[in-house]
């Protein structure tokens, strides 16, 4: 993709975990909105959502290979996207298990997959391309409303609130070292989504989401600080 002319003054977001759902929706539509869009697949070679985006994108989507839980991808991927400004970093990962399963009962492999997946790799990836971020862009990462200490008086679900409680904890820290800098951090919680995580029982869809988190989102950019917003703005208790 050409870096010359006008295209190099249009801003980029890199979404991580863009391949299909959320991140696929909110790569096109920061692509409507006149953006760059780099966006991660675990395979490169399968065809995906993504890739029909690109297919009709003018250039102005890139993607790019990255498993984020094979911490070896990240200095690769990070030489090939070394000549890119990054006004948005946007980690979009998610899986879950054991839903119904109380945490006694959790098998320690099942326990670490998630752990590992919605909380350790999103941070590796952040801090393994955070250099590439504009000093006054955004780093975000999707969280969730059942990663709120304050707001779980239900139970259920009890790894993957745990995972993104992890996530929202060592998200903070990395907020806090950063301190006194330009950059905007976000932590999403976009709500129950139809998604393949989500279930066909949600009731929000992601037509009518995404474009609201890319609002919240867009809504940061040159604030400074950390940010637990939901779909609407508003603030979620930690």
């Amino acid at each position: 993709m050409s870096s010359s002319g006008t295209e190099q003054h249009l801003p980029t977001a890199l979404v991580v975990g863009a391949s299909r759902g959320l991140g696929h929706a909110m790569a096109s539509e920061f692509l409507d909105r006149g953006w760059h869009v780099v966006g991660t697949v675990r395979d490169t070679t399968a065809r995906t959502p993504l890739h029909e985006l690109a297919d009709h994108a003018d250039g102005r989507v890139t993607i790019e290979r990255l498993d984020i839980n094979d911490p070896a991808h990240l200095p690769l991927l990070h030489e090939r996207l070394a000549h890119r400004r990054l006004d948005v970093l946007f980690v979009n990962a998610g899986t879950t298990n054991n839903e119904r399963t109380p945490i006694g009962a959790v098998a320690t492999a099942d326990f670490v997959d998630v752990m590992v997946t919605n909380a350790l790799s999103p941070l590796r990836v952040i801090e393994a391309l955070e250099d590439l971020v504009s000093p006054a862009g955004l780093i975000g990462a999707m969280s969730s409303g059942q990663g709120s200490i304050t707001n779980n008086t239900t139970g259920g679900r009890e790894v993957y609130r745990a995972s993104k409680a992890s996530l929202n904890m060592l998200f903070r820290s990395l907020a806090a070292r950063h301190g006194g800098t330009q950059r905007a951090f976000v932590l999403m919680a976009p709500g129950w989504i139809r998604t393949a995580l989500g279930g066909p029982d949600a009731p929000f869809t992601i037509e009518e989401t995404v474009p609201l988190l890319v609002d919240v989102l867009l809504s940061r950019l040159s604030t400074p600080g950390l940010a637990y917003l939901d779909r609407c703005g508003r603030t979620v208790p930690w």
